[in-house]
């Protein structure tokens, strides 16, 4: 009974264990939905995050190619490595170019200045450029620039200065190639290089009242077609007359269509000719060379007071056919560096003179003929100050083929002394004076 009396003393002192509170449904529910909750807040910060940078990345990307734009593309100017065009915009402010690169223009633009140390690609696709105050386009500085066409262009340009004269003008090299067609109208000169003038290809038609194209150091054209129609002054022409070497033209190729009240090509040194089909109707002289014109290919129909000048005017080939009122081919003193001599050595020439005081062929120095035909209408068909030499080729004065040259007046462009030499025989001898061999780079 005893041992009874402590189990049960034993059971009394033992507690229930309490039954843990059940979960509800709604209870699992919101559990659920918190964890979901957190998930997404972490994926939403996550999305706003990579959204803001991606939009910080993009802002700075527009901030660089709008200060690109800003400095070196203003005004609608698309610049590309590569053949990517942009789209022109309004022709509101002048645009300037302070980048190296590629620019192209089209439609209706502002004028262009460019100054850069570097060189510039000017694509001109079907663009039209009008400036009231100076240049259309204006080189102030750059190591080259080369304008390319494309379509047809036109650039206008009726406010320059004796400092800025050309509706393109360039202060270093300028380049131009490319298919297109540049139409050019200017109160001035048309296209100006203040350095070397290089044209390539394309067509140019080019309207001014002064030089059409002018180069200072030099002019090179190696093909295209040009209409060039100039009211005061010359339609090609190189004006450095500070460097012997310098202020030449050299016309590999081409078709020219040459209207001028002075001169057609004007070089102040050096005229070399070696292809291309000539027109040239102008008030003075077609071809002139202060030094030495060299003509060794192409067709020439021309309109003037004289035809071909310069101190020695050397002839080796081509169709030439002159109508002239004063001298048909002429060499005068017009420099020290070579001697004064007319030599033609081939081709093909036809000279017709006016009535007067005109000579087919006037030298105020030496006459050579060793080649070619010349056919001639005139009163007087060779006047020369030095001796002759006629070593072969064709000669027809008024219908009739002569074996010999006869002076019909000594005295040259003066005219001062009578004829002394009447029926001189040809094979008189004459060594060339001067320097032939000046400038035989370029040939």
């Amino acid at each position: 009974m005893e041992k009874d009396n402590d189990t049960k003393k034993k059971m009394d002192t033992v507690q229930p264990v309490k039954a843990a509170p059940a979960v509800s449904e709604t209870d699992e529910a919101q559990v659920v939905n918190a964890a979901e909750s957190e998930k997404k807040a972490k994926i939403r910060d996550m999305v706003i995050a990579a959204v803001a940078g991606i939009a910080l990345v993009v802002v700075l990307v527009l901030a660089v190619v709008l200060n690109l734009d800003h400095e070196g593309n203003t005004g609608g100017v698309g610049q590309s490595t590569g053949s990517s065009t942009s789209d022109s915009s309004s022709a509101t402010d002048a645009t300037s170019i302070t980048t190296a690169g590629t620019y192209t223009i089209s439609g209706e633009h502002a004028p262009i200045t460019i100054d850069t140390a570097g060189d510039v690609t000017l694509v001109l696709d079907s663009a039209t450029i009008t400036a009231t105050s100076g240049p259309a386009i204006y080189v102030v500085d750059a190591d080259s620039v080369t304008i390319v066409l494309k379509g047809e262009s036109t650039l206008t340009a009726n406010g320059g200065t004796s400092d800025l004269e050309g509706v393109i003008h360039s202060t270093d090299d300028l380049i131009f190639t490319g298919e297109g067609t540049l139409t050019v109208n200017g109160n001035l000169d048309g296209i100006v290089s203040k350095d070397t003038l290089v044209i390539k290809s394309g067509t140019y038609i080019v309207n001014t009242d002064d030089d059409c194209i002018k180069g200072k150091d030099s002019v090179t054209i190696d093909g295209g077609t040009f209409t060039l129609t100039s009211t005061g002054g010359d339609g090609i022409k190189a004006s450095n007359d500070e460097d012997s070497e310098l202020g030449w033209i050299v016309i590999n190729d081409g078709t020219f269509t040459i209207t001028s009240t002075q001169d057609g090509i004007q070089s102040e040194t050096y005229t070399m000719i070696n292809g291309g089909t000539f027109t040239i109707k102008v008030g003075d002289d077609a071809i002139h060379a202060t030094t030495k014109l060299e003509i060794n290919g192409g067709t020439f129909t021309i309109t003037a007071a004289e035809g071909l000048e310069a101190t020695y005017v050397l002839v080796n080939d081509g169709t030439i056919k002159i109508t002239a009122t004063d001298d048909g081919i002429n060499a005068g003193a017009k420099s020290t560096a070579y001697g004064v001599m007319v030599e033609i050595n081939g081709g093909e020439l036809t000279i017709d003179m006016g009535q007067g005081d005109t000579d087919a062929v006037d030298s105020n120095g030496d006459l050579k003929i060793t080649g070619g035909k010349i056919t001639i209408t005139a009163q007087s068909a060779f006047d020369y100050d030095g001796t002759v030499t006629f070593t072969g080729g064709t000669v027809i004065v008024n219908g009739t083929q002569v074996t010999t040259i006869t002076n019909q007046l000594m005295g040259g462009e003066q005219g001062t002394m009578p004829g002394a030499q009447q029926g001189q025989q040809t094979q008189k001898t004459q060594t060339q004076q001067g320097q032939p061999g000046m400038m035989q780079r370029m040939r």
